[in-house]
């Protein structure tokens, strides 16, 4: 009796400690599938990316046991020079992460970009087909979706509203003039005549303006690896070679937000990103300031031409790694992308959402609700543009990045000479110092 005590003692004594080990275990979270990211979208003391991922991690990533880490934030620049140290195993570089931010360029450069998640793997048709068609488009490497739209920008003209009414009302210049590269460079011509020989209009990316103008009329502005200087490129030149001769265009380096600041232009083109750097405050050289409107327009057009419009901002890819990281990395993708999430997101940093739903019931939405009048114009405009304009996405070739620093550089050179040969000679004829410029541009490029 006292033995079959002492075993069923034994065996409730062991079920007591089963129990509570059980119990113990029960009690323990599994570790959260953590993932790393590296991007671009403000610094690392204040970034509307970095709120949102923390706003996903306590919602969304919480429920699903997922962490989405920071791991960089940064330029655009150093992620590329990053991931390619990474990607070659260069000596102290850091481990790719499990998501970055990227253009074509980067993954181009990469040694195997199959390392890279195809993004058709994860998302249905369905689920894709909700993407801006143009935004997709630009993430296909070879046949495979390797670049996901998460935010993306495009060329707006700027305008110092103020500057240019008070222009307007002293010569008959209207707003409308803007909407064709032709009225525009007629303005910049009259405005450097009115006041004196000061400048109209800078454009960030003259190389842009070439390739998007030439495209739009119908013609192919690359010949394999190199600029073709057609007859439609000599037409996309005539225009603006001859203002920039008479001072009405800006040809010294530098981004176009500084010009604005000075005074020393009042229209520009530029990266809609560019929003946040610029001001409604114009210091003038005599430390004289003016408060003043920006106001937001689509792109300038060719008469006749395509409403065709440069396609800018990065994706980000997906290292493949464990189906349980990926899929992490997906699940925070899919959040971001949804429809009122990314308009929430874009609407902070000046860029534009990356779906059709968000253009067409979101935005307009965000749009009511925005403070600053300058975020109001801009996203104004960019549904104007999003409804009428066609995005333009760069070729895939290796020499693009040489070949578009050294257009800009050599564009800009010849043209400065010219200026100073007509004010050398105002009274010669503008057209044909304009082909003379062309001309041994065109030779020099080639060299």
């Amino acid at each position: 009796m006292k033995q079959r005590l002492r075993y069923k003692t034994g065996i409730a004594l062991a079920l007591a400690v089963f129990v509570a080990f059980g119990c113990t275990g029960c009690g323990q979270k599994k570790e959260p599938v953590t993932v790393t990211i590296w991007h671009v979208y403000g610094g690392q003391a204040e970034s509307p990316l970095n709120d949102l991922i923390t706003l996903f991690n306590e919602t969304v990533g919480q429920e699903q046991n997922i962490q989405v880490q920071v791991g960089s934030v940064t330029n655009t620049n150093t992620i590329h020079d990053n991931v390619l140290s990474s990607a070659f195993e260069d000596p102290g570089a850091a481990e790719l992460p499990d998501m970055f931010v990227s253009y074509p360029k980067t993954v181009l450069a990469m040694p195997d970009e199959t390392v890279l998640v195809d993004y058709r793997d994860y998302f249905t048709e369905e689920e894709l087909a909700e993407f801006i068609p143009d935004f997709l488009e630009e993430g296909v490497i070879g046949d495979r979706l390797v670049i996901l739209p998460v935010a993306k920008s495009t060329e707006i003209l700027f305008v110092n509203r103020t500057a240019f009414d008070r222009f307007a009302a002293a010569t008959g210049a209207s707003e409308t003039d803007l909407k064709t590269w032709e009225g525009l460079y007629r303005l910049a011509e009259t405005y450097a005549e009115w006041t004196g020989g000061k400048t109209f209009f800078v454009h960030d990316y003259p190389f842009n303006y070439f390739q998007v103008g030439v495209e739009s009329l119908g013609e192919s502005f690359f010949d394999q690896n190199q600029i073709n200087f057609s007859p439609v490129f000599e037409r996309v030149w005539a225009p603006y070679a001859e203002a920039a001769l008479q001072g009405g265009v800006w040809l010294q380096s530098g981004y176009a937000t500084e010009p604005l600041r000075t005074g020393d232009a009042i229209v520009s083109v530029a990266s809609s990103a560019s929003v946040l750097y610029y001001s409604d405050t114009v210091t003038y050289a005599d430390n004289t300031t003016e408060k003043v409107d920006i106001l937001s327009m689509p792109c300038p057009i060719f008469e006749q031409g395509e409403k065709l419009v440069m396609q800018r901002g990065a994706g980000i890819c997906t290292v493949k790694s464990t189906p349980e990281r990926e899929k992490a990395c997906i699940t925070f993708l899919k959040w971001l992308t949804d429809a009122q999430t990314n308009v929430d997101f874009v609407t902070k940093l000046g860029y534009m959402p990356v779906k059709q739903e968000s253009f067409d019931t979101c935005l307009p939405e965000a749009i009511k609700n925005l403070d600053n009048p300058m975020y109001v114009s801009l996203y104004q405009a960019f549904l104007e543009t999003q409804d009428f304009y066609t995005f333009y996405a760069a070729p895939q070739i290796d020499t693009y990045l040489a070949l578009e620093t050294k257009f800009e550089e050599s564009v800009r050179h010849e043209l400065r000479v010219g200026r100073n040969a007509y004010l050398d000679n105002p009274a010669q004829s503008v057209e044909e110092l304009s082909w003379q410029i062309l001309g041994t541009f065109e030779a020099n490029f080639q060299q």
